[in-house]
């Protein structure tokens, strides 16, 4: 896969939350104001490249080798959870406003199902045969998810300014919006590499 392709996969075709259907708890449950929207999508992003980092290279060169490709989600899931620990000190120390505003939902990083796709589908996938190309992929996933939840986040500080029929108001209406949002995005899956 050439780099404009991994670019549209993480951004559009392949997006984790929108065509995939990964992480969608984070997805519904930050995107109330763009401002956290945008924070828990960096932190999604940051995760998921240092993933992709950490990971690939551990599977292919460790994991594999040995012949113990079977203990890669156990092994994923520590990563993923010290990755996701260290990033909320960092956040708690540097930026205690995102830390707040972020609540429950960063440590549920650590359970992101999105998180724990990209590397499998990095560690899995024939297309990702080096390092640089899963560490790219891992980035416009994140990317993907940062504008999916940002986009959401818009559109829902818009929706509260309208006058809507009370059964629509808050959730429901929320999730009629991601559902065309989805449809939208799955029109990228059309597209072949």
């Amino acid at each position: 896969m050439d780099i404009i392709g991994i670019i549209i996969a993480g951004l559009f075709s392949q997006n984790f939350v929108l065509v995939q259907f990964l992480g969608i708890c984070p997805f519904l449950g930050v995107s109330k104001k763009i401002d956290n929207a945008v924070g828990m999508g960096l932190a999604v992003t940051f995760v998921m490249v240092i993933t992709c980092l950490v990971t690939y290279p551990l599977f292919q060169y460790v994991l594999v080798p040995l012949g113990l490709e079977y203990l890669q989600i156990i092994v994923f899931i520590l990563v993923i959870a010290s990755l996701v620990q260290m990033l909320e000190m960092i956040l708690k120390k540097f930026i205690p406003g995102l830390y707040s505003a972020m609540g429950i939902y960063l440590p549920l990083v650590t359970t992101n199902c999105a998180i724990m796709g990209v590397a499998k589908i990095v560690t899995d996938a024939t297309v990702y045969t080096n390092i640089g190309t899963a560490v790219m992929y891992g980035l416009f996933a994140g990317l993907g998810f940062t504008l999916a939840i940002v986009l959401l986040a818009g559109l829902r500080e818009k929706l509260d300014k309208l006058d809507l029929p009370k059964p629509l108001k808050g959730f429901p209406i929320t999730l009629i919006v991601a559902c065309f949002m989805a449809m939208a995005f799955s029109v990228f899956s059309l597209i072949k590499f």
